[in-house]
């Protein structure tokens, strides 16, 4: 019995569609163009007249230089004009085509000449087809397309729940997971998809769905891979059951940047700052390699510390000391530390030395400190630097700085 897709309704485009490398990569050119089998040529110049000894139109060849001009509507109008039927593989190379390409005419104007031709759709080919719309932003199509396979793989369930989540319709994403369990799916899933269901589970705050699929990857012998445990580390904090979230991390064998960061910054989201400093400690003394979210987030707790900023220079110190005091996010975490714990000249600091003056979370955290240190005539003077460094200053910022000042007399 067929099993009808839930709606679409709301789903939004993306032109961030990415399946993986290896289908849709981002195009270089607005239009991608496809070189001409063969086989193909040797017909057309069986059944084409001689070329006049002054041809209007450069000659087909195969040499790839001279056929790279050739996009796919060119293909399927010479085709038509020479009546030959196109194979599947040669639909399949052309809907690959659209697909990298992301052309949504010329993946509609396939999709309507395959009909036409009334060729056999394979369950690849109806696949390729599904990933194409997809890539296109045609997903209503893909959910009609879908709606109509009499026959499903785990790749046509993977392309409309990926699909889903890059419309940002995670209600959707979760619901076609559900159907395909209840389709009678017994193979294992690859781990990207249990993460991308976890992080839907997150966003639509389905945490019993997500429990479910905890129990199923323990039943699976998941618990000590890696990527799936971080997510799940990241799933369990976000619905602030630490516990859960402590039992998964305890469970596995070794542990790596990903999830001790993800500890991290549960534990910072609790408000527990000693944890997270200890947690920090630790990494350190396994050789656990720390990266920028890593520093940003334990640079979170130390603002929160009361100790003077003291956590906090510590903190600094190792990442001068591992050569990661040039990026960005650990230095908009320097600034915004610095200036909740008081220290004002160490903020501007660490702001003067930032490399991107663009960059206007650090501009915004300076601001902050200002602001939290009530110095309202630094705050007035960086707005105004905002404004020649060509920074859109935001209306709620402004508004901040008036009522700190207590005055409505900042013009901006």
């Amino acid at each position: 019995m067929e099993v009808v897709s839930p709606s679409l309704s709301k789903i939004l485009p993306s032109n961030k569609f990415l399946l993986s490398s290896q289908a849709i990569s981002a195009p270089t050119k607005s239009e991608r163009h496809v070189q001409l089998p063969s086989r193909i040529l040797k017909q057309s110049a069986k059944t084409t007249a001689p070329p006049s000894s002054t041809p209007t139109s450069k000659p087909i060849s195969n040499n790839p230089s001279t056929t790279g001009s050739h996009t796919t509507s060119d293909i399927l109008r010479l085709m038509d004009s020479l009546s030959l039927p196109i194979p599947a593989d040669i639909y399949a190379s052309l809907i690959k085509e659209c697909t990298i390409s992301r052309h949504s005419r010329r993946a509609l104007e396939l999709h309507a000449h395959m009909k036409r031709s009334r060729i056999k759709f394979s369950l690849p080919l109806l696949n390729r087809l599904l990933l194409m719309h997809a890539s296109c932003d045609h997903l209503e199509i893909a959910r009609q397309l879908f709606d109509q396979m009499f026959v499903r793989d785990f790749n046509s369930w993977a392309i409309m729940i990926v699909a889903c989540l890059r419309a940002d319709d995670y209600e959707q994403a979760v619901a076609y997971f559900v159907l395909m369990l209840r389709s009678n799916f017994t193979l294992k899933f690859p781990a990207w998809i249990i993460i991308c269901v976890l992080k839907s589970c997150v966003l639509t705050k389905n945490m019993e769905l997500g429990k479910q699929v905890h129990g199923q990857l323990l039943k699976l012998g998941f618990s000590n891979d890696l990527s799936l445990s971080g997510s799940l580390i990241n799933f369990y904090g976000h619905f602030r059951c630490i516990d859960d979230a402590n039992f998964v991390f305890n469970q596995l064998s070794r542990h790596n940047t990903v999830i001790w960061t993800a500890k991290i910054v549960n534990s910072c989201r609790e408000d527990q700052f000693s944890k997270v400093i200890d947690d920090f400690i630790e990494m350190g003394r396994q050789g656990i390699k720390k990266n920028s979210f890593t520093f940003s987030s334990v640079l979170k707790a130390c603002a929160g510390m009361n100790d003077d900023g003291m956590s906090g220079r510590q903190v600094h110190a190792n990442s001068m000391k591992l050569g990661m005091e040039s990026d960005v996010f650990i230095q908009c975490g320097l600034i915004n530390m610095y200036g909740k714990c008081g220290l004002v000249r160490d903020a501007e600091k660490a702001f003067e030395i930032v490399g991107d003056k663009e960059n206007i979370a650090c501009w915004n955290a300076m601001l902050m400190g200002y602001l939290h240190n009530k110095l309202c005539i630094q705050a007035i003077k960086l707005l105004y630097r905002m404004k020649e460094a060509g920074i859109k200053v935001q209306e709620s910022l402004i508004n901040d700085v008036r009522t700190a000042c207590a005055s409505r007399k900042l013009e901006i």
